[in-house]
């Protein structure tokens, strides 16, 4: 497609208001870290209950990716991200004004509703708005807003403790700084349902929905009326034969039978992004830390080191995804991630009981499992972290995309899930060294997966992927 066409400043815009989302995604998910020790005071948690509370996320993350994926070819990318930032804004006040486990467990099912969603809408909106030799790139943003969300939970809860004196010290209006740490969450949430009145609706979509007038006008803007009437009828060729809209039955294989195979690709792909266990480190940090004989300020500020390392990472991905492509990044990741993921595993193993009965680790150990770990979420972040939700946004031909994204994103989060929930357990018995071995083994795993299934996507229109 011409350069010279392209709306850039219509672009900006469109990316930088739909990765508000990813934004949001982080906050959410990472806010959580730094305050299980008032959780824990306020409602009386065992490890279980501290599980529960925090998993509570990605029940709602799973329904709200699933539900998402469908409602997007109903209502809109824009319209379900909207509905994702109401849903933000009533979390975040209900989390932080929760006075029991149950009603906390409510207000993060809320918040993981518009998480699944954001998650899997944001990408296939700037997908289907950006040109192709710039997809990646751009798409690629979202993991930059993701982790910048992460990133600005961590400072924020560092900022509020270190204020208050601690998490379950008293802040504002007499209230435990661990509230306050969710009810920040509102202010970008306002903004993000705000911001979404300004960009307009996806030209797919639209031309999915038969409102091809509405797609010309919007191609119009983004890339001039030639390349515009051009587009309205490829990707009015691209979906199916008699034109029905899309819908969940076009996964199955009309001449076989079975599911798509691109599907299981793609599951395959969402899936092995949460096996890595990286959520262990942003929903856990703080207490993984403490439990390996670092003090809670020190976790705080490791937790803001990763958040930092990890832009650092995505920037570099941004500037490679479009120039080597996106399978060269996946087995990269995959090589680095079962390295270091090994080398924390054997840090942890070297772990003995303190003086006052908790563990720490001895000599050398702590130093290698510090540098181990963030170099696991560097690898992560310059690879699966972006590259997952970029290949989901484009892999899926235009028919079947919303669909394909509705059950790859449920798998995604329901392995978020699994993984995040047992942690706590998993921590005491076996113990982090064995769980870390699994981490290390489902990174190796992932790299041959990749090499046998996924086919390269960079440079290819849309309109032009199979499956």
């Amino acid at each position: 497609m011409d350069r010279i066409d392209i709306n850039k400043r219509l672009v900006a815009l469109v990316v930088a208001v739909a990765t508000i989302g990813g934004f949001m995604f982080g906050y959410d998910s990472g806010v959580i870290n730094g305050t299980q020790n008032g959780l824990e005071a306020a409602f009386a948690l065992g490890r279980l209950g501290i599980g529960v509370n925090v998993g509570a996320i990605l029940v709602g993350s799973s329904i709200g990716a699933f539900i998402a994926g469908r409602l997007s070819d109903l209502i809109g990318r824009r319209g379900t991200m909207m509905l994702a930032a109401v849903l933000f804004l009533v979390s975040a006040l209900l989390a932080g004004a929760a006075g029991s486990s149950a009603i906390f467990i409510i207000a993060r099912i809320i918040g993981g509703l518009g998480v699944g969603a954001a998650s899997v809408t944001s990408p296939v909106y700037i997908s289907e708005m950006t040109p192709a030799n710039l997809r990646g790139r751009l798409s690629s943003v979202q993991q930059v807003m993701i982790i910048s969300g992460l990133t600005g939970a961590f400072v924020a809860n560092f900022v509020l403790a270190r204020w208050a004196g601690g998490s379950t010290a008293s802040l504002w209006l007499d209230f435990p700084a661990w509230r306050w740490m969710f009810w920040l969450q509102a202010i970008p949430a306002a903004i993000y349902l705000v911001a979404l009145l300004s960009i307009p609706e996806s030209p797919r979509y639209l031309v999915a929905r038969g409102r091809k007038d509405e797609a010309h006008a919007v191609l119009t803007r983004l890339f001039g009326e030639a390349q515009a009437t051009r587009k309205v009828a490829e990707i009015s060729a691209s979906l199916a034969a008699d034109h029905h809209r899309p819908r969940l039955s076009d996964l199955v294989d009309k001449t076989t039978g079975k599911i798509r195979p691109i599907l299981w690709v793609g599951i395959g792909i969402a899936v092995f992004q949460q096996l890595v266990g990286i959520n262990v480190v942003f929903y856990y940090g703080a207490t993984l830390w403490q439990a390996v004989g670092f003090t809670e300020d020190n976790a705080l500020q490791i937790n803001i080191l990763s958040g930092a390392l990890s832009i650092g990472a995505c920037l570099a991905a941004i500037a490679l995804i479009d120039r080597i492509g996106r399978k060269p990044l996946l087995l990269i990741g995959s090589a680095g991630m079962a390295v270091t993921l090994g080398l924390v595993a054997w840090a942890f193993s070297t772990a003995v009981p303190g003086a006052d009965g908790a563990l720490a680790l001895p000599g050398h150990s702590g130093l290698i499992a510090l540098i181990s770990a963030n170099a696991y979420v560097v690898f992560f972040n310059m690879s699966w972290g972006p590259v997952m939700w970029v290949m989901l946004g484009e892999m899926f031909p235009n028919q079947i995309r919303g669909s394909a994204l509705a059950v790859a994103g449920f798998a995604q989060w329901i392995a978020n899930a699994a993984i995040s929930v047992s942690f706590p357990t998993l921590a005491e018995r076996p113990g982090l060294a064995v769980t870390y071995v699994f981490y290390a083994l489902a990174a190796a795993v992932s790299f041959f997966f990749v090499r046998a299934t996924v086919t390269e996507t960079r440079g290819r229109e849309l309109e032009d992927m199979e499956g």
